[in-house]
């Protein structure tokens, strides 16, 4: 892997249109919006975005009606096998 095709970033994702959606819904919103933002910056597709399991975590700490309104992520693009991956997780 060059230098040329890796790109790590620490980004802060606003996840405060979580509350359009009713309660019991919020926390699953939040890692789609995680995905959404992801997607578009690093310009890959949905398919293509690793969530570690620490993002999920910070996510669900306050339960299912509680997540976050916006939460620091640690992304870094690279290729693998030909296609373009992001591998994200919470940066501290």
């Amino acid at each position: 892997m060059s230098s040329s095709n890796f790109d790590e970033r620490v980004v802060t994702i606003p996840l405060r249109n979580i509350n359009a959606v009713p309660s019991y819904k919020r926390a699953d919103k939040a890692i789609s919006l995680i995905r959404q933002y992801l997607s578009k910056h690093f310009k890959v597709s949905l398919d293509e975005i690793r969530l570690d399991p620490s993002i999920n975590k910070i996510v669900w700490a306050r339960g299912q009606k509680g997540p976050p309104t916006k939460i620091r992520i640690r992304a870094a693009l690279f290729e693998e096998d030909g296609l373009r991956v992001v591998e994200a997780e919470h940066a501290a």
